[in-house]
This record gives C-alpha cells, sequence and structure tokens, in this order.
C-alpha cells in the first residue's frame, strides 16, 4: 500500500505537532498533497480511469478549502505550508 501508517505518522511528526497530532491542519495539507501527488502519477498510466479523476478534483477541493481556512486563521503557518510542500497559491 502507498500510504501505510508509519509514512502517515511521518508526514504528521514532520508537518504536525507530534506524529499523533492528526488533527492538525498542517498534517492533514501535507498527507492530502502526498495522496494527490499519487493519484497524479497513477491516472497518468490509467488514462481511462474516471473514478479516480472524480476522487483527484475532490481531493484538491478538499485540500484548497483547508488551505483556505489556515489563510484566514494564520497566515504564516500558511505560507510555512505552501513554501515547505511547493504548492502554487
Amino acid at each position: 500500500m502507498y500510504l501505510d501508517s508509519n509514512k502517515k505518522q511521518t508526514i504528521f511528526k514532520k508537518y504536525g505537532q507530534s506524529a499523533a497530532d492528526t488533527g492538525s491542519s498542517e498534517g492533514q495539507i501535507a498527507l492530502f498533497t502526498e495522496r494527490i501527488n499519487h493519484l497524479t502519477n497513477y491516472l497518468k498510466k490509467n488514462k481511462k480511469d474516471n473514478n479516480t479523476k472524480r476522487s483527484l478534483v475532490l481531493l484538491v477541493g478538499k485540500r484548497r478549502r483547508m488551505l483556505d481556512y489556515l489563510k484566514q486563521k494564520d497566515i504564516e503557518r500558511y505560507r510555512t505550508i505552501v513554501k515547505s510542500l511547493k504548492l502554487r497559491k
């Protein structure tokens, strides 16, 4: 599996407050980004998989809403996460 619990813990440890802090916005955004990157690579090989294409669009929207929420609450944390994940604004 591409995203096992060990990999999730390392993502939350790197971007969240701790490995157990799964609710932080930064950790969730980083996890969404990892899933988006995986689905993007998958769809490059499987162009006709429309169900996965739809789930990718939904996931990108979910990440966008989370980023907008973080931008409203704390602009510095938003800038930090966008810079560290190399996202477009």
